[in-house]
């Protein structure tokens, strides 16, 4: 199947009018402008699809049925058969995506007025002053309502991508929030010219007036109604994309493949409610590619102050899964007060789990395979400064070691690595070797665990394959010995007892001296 797949490309306009691929979300649409009495914001990570909703919605409040209709061998969509009022709205799109804002509030003021120069002119409005762009923008929402009519629609896409950006250049960020404060102002004030106002972003910054001023906005973030207003769910994938699966198949089992995919790419959920998606950007990237398993959600880009954030906030590393956390904590952020839990939620690192509806609590983990492996890469690099080279060196001796029992192999490659990291870097910390370790094992994609959980203790880090279990417990400046007789004081391995899999305990001494593993003992069964 040759079809048109829209990689990259967030104009609804070009999707329709070239018969791309779109996965119609109009009915989740028609739900959220018919059901909306004010100013709309909507949370979800980059690559989400935010850009094509916006796009979409302008199309729809523009009042361009034709693009929504059957046409040049493209499928209607289901909002042309609702009772949908096809009027023409005066619609101000603005994407504060573009631009390089830790240049300063230059740039922003660049930015801002172009985009409101190109709307005055679509309009055949006198254009407004540019040095004052919150003036501008408000005589602008005016004009064009005076001139059509209409009430004006306004969607602002990626508004906070000027905070985020900024967000580790104090001087910077606080001039920005200030004008921002004065430019998304203008929406409260002008109020009566307004027909919709909806709002997307990554978070929640609650001085930058519109979570402040705007106190009748509806956020829709974790609305179970909208959970796959942007997302792929799995019914989507299997009916709008049967051909590119059939395609990419080859001679493999159709649901285990599915399986995979669903492994790799899904799990991400933005409500209490199961109901999961797919990140679009990824899956069509997937298929582009004939079917390959790459991470090509991530490799567009892990903000760094993302890292830094955990860093400060002292996160264990070893410990990201299964956290728990308030409704309360995804609100509102300022630049002193960020939870780096919600921010990894909202940035699309960690996603909602599990739910208790009795004390309103969400739980969050990796939503996937993708984001757990690479993550895991992303923060190993910066806690080792590896090279793209030695993490290779890894990826093809460790997984096929693991899963032939050759632990002589496994040692001896980490032994290789460690030898590779600058010892001006390496700490004297059990847990610094503990974590870069377990970093390693997730970064290959291996079924790693650390600090588990069982009746008798806790063991330092545990690998699963399909033939065997692993049982490490590391020491710094001990022993491999006193490791060995710790898992067996212990019976660390009791409850995989009788277990057909094959069990390896391993006792692992790091030598700070040498930076390095000193000494490792093996014994196997439990």
């Amino acid at each position: 199947m040759n079809r048109k797949l829209p990689v990259g490309i967030q104009d609804f306009v070009k999707i329709r009018e070239e018969a791309y691929c779109y996965v119609d979300k109009t009915p989740r649409i028609y739900d959220l402008v018919t059901g909306a009495a004010g100013p709309v914001f909507l949370s979800r990570p980059r690559r989400f699809g935010k850009s094509l909703l916006c796009s979409t919605l302008g199309a729809l409040f523009e009042g361009r049925r034709e693009l929504f209709t059957a046409a040049a061998g493209r499928p209607p969509l289901a909002i042309d058969s609702l009772d949908w009022e096809w009027k023409k709205y005066p619609v101000i799109r603005l994407d504060l995506n573009p631009g390089d804002y830790s240049l300063g509030t230059a740039i922003l003021d660049s930015q801002l007025n172009i985009m409101l120069e190109w709307h005055e002119k679509k309009y055949d409005l006198t254009p407004g002053t540019p040095n004052d762009s919150a003036g501008r923008f408000r005589q602008l929402i005016t004009h064009v309502t005076e001139k059509t009519g209409q009430r004006a629609v306004v969607i602002v896409d990626e508004y906070d991508k000027p905070l985020l950006s900024t967000i580790d250049m104090p001087n910077v960020h606080k001039k920005i929030r200030s004008a921002l404060k004065a430019f998304y102002g203008v929406l409260k004030s002008s109020d009566a010219y307004l027909h919709l106002v909806f709002l997307t972003g990554v978070t929640k910054f609650s001085q930058v007036s519109i979570f402040s001023d705007l106190n009748n906005i509806t956020d829709i973030s974790l609305n179970p109604r909208f959970y796959d207003l942007c997302g792929i769910t799995q019914e989507e994938l299997e009916r709008d994309f049967a051909g590119e699966i059939t395609a990419v198949l080859g001679g493999r089992d159709r649901q285990a493949y599915l399986g995979e995919v669903k492994r790799f790419y899904n799990g991400y959920r933005f409500s209490r409610n199961p109901g999961t998606v797919y990140n679009p950007f990824g899956l069509l990237k997937h298929f582009d590619e004939g079917g390959e398993f790459n991470a090509y959600w991530f490799a567009t880009g892990t903000p760094a102050f993302l890292i830094r954030l955990i860093e400060d906030q002292k996160i264990d590393i070893l410990n990201l899964e299964k956290k728990s956390i308030a409704p309360s904590s995804f609100q509102k952020f300022s630049v002193d007060s960020m939870d780096a839990l919600a921010v990894l939620y909202q940035s699309g690192y960690l996603t909602i789990t599990g739910y208790d509806n009795e004390f309103g609590i969400y739980t969050l983990d990796y939503p996937n395979e993708e984001v757990r492996a690479s993550f895991a890469e992303a923060l190993l690099e910066h806690y080792v400064r590896a090279s793209a080279a030695e993490l290779d060196s890894l990826a093809l001796m460790l997984p096929q070691s693991f899963a032939r029992g050759d632990v002589e192999t496994v040692m001896r490659s980490l032994e290789s690595f460690f030898a590779s990291i600058p010892y001006d870097i390496q700490l004297r910390d059990e847990r610094y070797y503990q974590t870069v370790v377990h970093l390693i094992f997730r970064m290959l994609g291996l079924r790693c665990r650390s600090e588990v959980r069982i009746a008798a203790g806790r063991i330092d880090t545990l690998v699963e394959t399909k033939d065997y279990v692993y049982c490490f417990e590391f020491k710094l400046d001990g022993t491999a010995e006193q490791a060995l007789a710790q898992i067996d004081g212990k019976d660390y391995l009791l409850p995989w007892a009788g277990n057909v899999k094959g069990l390896f305990k391993i006792g692992v001494n790091f030598d700070y001296t040498k930076r390095n593993i000193g000494e490792w003992k093996c014994s196997a069964g439990a």
